[in-house]
């Protein structure tokens, strides 16, 4: 079948077929939805960049008490000999 057989198929197709019946209110409660669909995703990246955050502060207050890059003090002295 080529381009233009096609194209006058899908026209038999479509002039056959009665038009789809839609509630009058379909726009109204998409876009309703549509609304709080984006306003859940500002809230849930608003949470991640504020989770993101406070771990980023826990990490900054652990590094500067605990200060992991000083080597720790020797727990053994070596013996003394030779006194």
């Amino acid at each position: 079948m080529n381009l233009p057989e096609r194209e006058a198929a899908v026209r038999r197709l479509l002039e056959q077929a009665p038009a789809p019946v839609v509630p009058p209110d379909l726009y109204g409660e998409a876009a309703r939805r549509g609304r709080r669909m984006q306003h859940r995703g500002k809230a849930v990246r608003l949470l991640l960049w504020l989770a993101l955050f406070g771990a980023a502060v826990v990490f900054v207050v652990w590094a500067v008490t605990a200060r992991p890059w000083v080597e720790p003090p020797s727990e053994t002295t070596p013996p003394l000999t030779g006194w």
